[in-house]
């Protein structure tokens, strides 16, 4: 391998190299080689990193508080290969649908380690939950409060929940994933008495079992003072119903939405930053207000797969138009990352065949559906770009593949898992077969 490293190398996996000859290694995997194995749009999940996040998570929130217990949060990307590499480094799981659920358990992950979020749970996800011994629910509202209260019931078991806050702390993140705010569709808001309401209504379910709270403030979220008001806020209703219902906070969740750094001109916090907030926080507020140290539970999503993603695309047409703008099309678009479309997200871009010469093209890159907006990188700065070259996008391990599609019916993208020099698929290609298997009449 060479030891020439761009810039743009700190976005990829953390086994990115560049080969001798220019071209992008991830896990010792040349990426011409996986683009010509596994054809393109293709996403590329690199092991070592996935790991390597699993640790450094448990590793900076237990130094600091060593009662926290690491659960991914499902929705950023799930599927059996990455949810055994979790399971084996020992962490739990968010889910928020049946399907989720569907994919733990065809690994036995152990069902008391998983935890039931969503605001709108069916009534066949819940029995499919709680049927298998989830190990929490989070209760979202007071009609799934009585739902969850008489299923249990029928089924003849105590189910162990969280009651979701709503602290009503602005993160400063994209108004469409800010979540912790009064005006939001999740939880029980302290400022209106619905989350006194809540906890009075589960303290006395006959099948409830209260054993903590959680809020979830919106992701990405850029800096960290949002966890430390809402942290004080949390606890100190923590504090007032321990006082009128005898209520005893055993188990605390800040959530997650950890940051990570999609593009050079920014900067985020690092996880120890984030443990540190956090972790100190919760324990001088825990002090001050006489409360029991409850247990931590962290929700990282792309904070651990996002930097070990990477989408591979193939350059089709080229059109430049002259003083205005060069658009650089490539085989894949809102139809794999709707992210760009949906929350102006940014993103960095490089040549993957082409990483030895210099970056002086300013080009748009272009997805091939029938969008406007299908745009996956605006205005960046890459080596000379041809028609048949390989386009590599960073940090798209995360809320990329679960919110694709098949828009304009294209088959999604295969990915491909990559470790010491080998790879193998972790989810084949769609065909155009599969696309019209399950149409009818």
């Amino acid at each position: 391998m060479s030891q020439s490293k761009p810039p743009k190398l700190c976005l990829f996996p953390l086994t990115s190299e560049v080969s001798s000859r220019g071209h992008l290694c991830i896990g010792g995997c040349d990426s011409t080689w996986l683009a010509e194995e596994y054809g393109t749009p293709l996403y590329v999940f690199d092991e070592f990193t996935l790991r390597s996040k699993c640790r450094e998570f448990q590793a900076e929130f237990t130094r600091r508080y060593s009662d926290t217990e690491v659960i991914y949060a499902s929705k950023a990307f799930l599927n059996g290969a990455v949810a055994l590499v979790f399971k084996e480094e020992g962490l739990g799981l968010d889910v928020v649908s049946g399907g989720e659920l569907t994919v733990a358990q065809s690994i036995d992950f152990s069902p008391d380690r998983v935890y039931f979020h969503g605001n709108n749970k069916t009534v066949e996800e819940l029995k499919l939950a709680l049927g298998w011994g989830v190990g929490r629910v989070v209760v979202d509202n007071l009609c799934e409060l009585d739902l969850v209260d008489i299923m249990a019931r029928e089924m003849g078991i105590n189910q162990n929940i969280w009651l979701r806050l709503t602290p009503g702390v602005d993160p400063h993140t994209h108004r469409y994933t800010t979540t912790g705010t009064l005006d939001s569709k999740f939880g029980f808001p302290l400022t209106t008495g619905q989350a006194e309401t809540a906890v009075a209504h589960a303290m006395s379910a006959s099948s409830l079992n209260l054993v903590g709270f959680h809020f979830h403030l919106g992701s990405p979220i850029p800096d960290t003072s949002p966890y430390q008001q809402a942290i004080d806020l949390a606890l100190r209703f923590a504090r007032e119903m321990e006082a009128k219902y005898g209520f005893h906070l055993e188990e605390f969740s800040p959530g997650g939405g950890f940051a990570v750094r999609y593009t050079l001109d920014h900067s985020m916090p690092s996880i120890g930053d984030y443990a540190e907030a956090i972790a100190s926080k919760l324990t001088s507020t825990v002090n001050q207000l006489g409360l029991a140290s409850p247990k931590c539970i962290i929700e990282p999503g792309r904070g651990i797969t996002g930097q070990a993603g990477v989408a591979l695309y193939t350059v089709g047409a080229i059109k430049e138009i002259p003083g205005v703008r060069k658009y650089v099309c490539v085989d894949g678009g809102i139809g794999d990352n709707v992210r760009p479309a949906l929350y102006e997200a940014k993103y960095e871009a490089v040549v993957a065949n082409k990483l030895g010469q210099r970056e002086t093209a300013k080009v748009t890159i272009a997805g091939r559906y029938c969008e406007s907006g299908d745009i996956l990188a605006r205005d960046v700065t890459m080596a000379p770009v041809s028609s048949g070259d390989l386009i590599a996008v960073p940090v798209s391990g995360a809320y990329s593949i679960p919110m694709a599609s098949n828009y304009n019916m294209v088959p999604r993208p295969a990915i491909a898992m990559v470790r010491d020099g080998k790879a193998r698929l972790i989810r084949k290609r769609e065909t155009y077969q599969d696309l019209v298997a399950l149409d009818s009449g």
